[in-house]
């Protein structure tokens, strides 16, 4: 049985080749720009803000998957909750229960923090994540639509 558990600085190259895979997944191959610099700092730097846990592959030095996340909060509920940046297993270990497993630590996580709630976002067109994540009571916002500013527009709103 693999191990999951919180990621290491020795993982940040296994975890930078997981996000390359899962912009592959995602039709996005050239998107990925982090570095595992980048990642090392964001990860394990002084102030991290973001965090992972990780599964062992059956391979030594390998990955099987990982979630990315960070804490948010709601103004509502007044604490804290997990966003779940990315989840991702690879194709080889998937029906292992690796997902569930990534997924049920961070809602235990939520629980024993007192935090109200788990939240992550989906490709409309993932049906197989979409499945895997009804068949674990998990439900889409209706009504609420994903803004994003990056890039020039970024800029010009700063």
């Amino acid at each position: 049985m693999s191990l999951l558990r919180a990621a290491e600085p020795s993982d940040i190259r296994e975890i930078l080749r997981l996000i390359v895979e899962l912009a592959v997944y995602e039709k996005e191959p050239d998107a990925v720009v982090a570095t595992e610099d980048g990642l090392r700092s964001a990860l394990f730097g002084e102030s991290p803000a973001v965090f992972a846990l990780v599964v062992d592959g059956t391979e030594k030095g390998t990955l099987a998957g990982v979630a990315l996340w960070y804490l948010t909060f709601s103004t509502w509920e007044g604490v804290h909750g997990i966003h779940l940046e990315d989840l991702y297993v690879r194709p080889a270990y998937r029906g292992s229960g690796y997902g569930t497993a990534l997924l049920t630590r961070l809602a235990a996580i939520c629980v024993e923090r007192g935090y109200a709630r788990l939240e992550w976002d989906v490709l409309d067109w993932n049906d197989p994540a979409i499945g895997f994540y009804r068949s674990l009571g998990a439900v889409p916002l209706d009504g609420w639509t994903t803004f994003r500013l990056d890039g020039d527009a970024l800029k010009k709103a700063a």
